[in-house]
């Protein structure tokens, strides 16, 4: 599980078939081998720890599912090491599990903020709503506006400094993840219905 607050923007050391490498400080601080390290939002297991950064497999359905395919030596990537029971959970509860990929639409200038507004498919619009989480490319972010279409996000200074979101141009793919708690409140009502309401 993660929280969707950035630790390090790392970089694409290295690209290759099933298997990226990513230069990274921070992250690796009491990381061990088998360990989850969220990169663009996606749980990757650490295979090889080096003083530089780490390296992970890449599936085939992973690469499906995610930007991670796009990935070239030197871009920005967002990092978070997995949730520990002892920490704070400052943004909201992920699962590292990239649903689909979106696309930036647009950035507009606010008074002390950026929106920034992304097309995503059907099947994760329905989970979203106004004032509820949505993460991406592994950060978690607040929903201001939706359509039909697209949502939007305010990027705070911090954020636009410290992830890898302002890099990115219209067009480009990012990695969603919706909230959890939606669709597990969805299948509930749904096996619900499905019973005649008598659970």
């Amino acid at each position: 599980m993660f929280t969707g607050i950035v630790e390090e923007v790392g970089s694409v050391r290295e690209v290759a078939p099933g298997r990226l490498v990513i230069d990274a400080k921070k992250v690796t601080r009491g990381t061990n081998l088998g360990d989850s390290i969220a990169v663009n939002g996606c749980d990757l297991t650490a295979v090889y720890i080096d003083e530089d950064g780490f390296t992970a497999n890449v599936i085939e359905e992973t690469y499906k599912r995610t930007n991670l395919g796009d990935l070239q030596s030197g871009d920005a990537v967002n990092l978070e090491r997995a949730l520990t029971l002892a920490g704070r959970i400052g943004g909201h509860l992920m699962r590292g599990v990239v649903e689909h990929t979106g696309r930036l639409v647009s950035f507009a200038p606010a008074e002390h903020s950026v929106v920034a507004r992304y097309e995503a498919p059907a099947t994760i619009l329905r989970y979203v709503i106004v004032k509820g989480p949505i993460a991406v490319n592994g950060v978690s972010l607040t929903v201001i506006a939706r359509d039909a279409e697209t949502f939007s996000v305010g990027l705070i200074p911090f954020t636009q400094q410290n992830t890898n979101l302002m890099s990115l141009r219209a067009g480009d793919r990012v990695n969603l993840e919706s909230d959890i708690i939606a669709r597990y409140v969805e299948q509930l009502l749904d096996e619900r219905y499905l019973d005649g309401g008598s659970s």
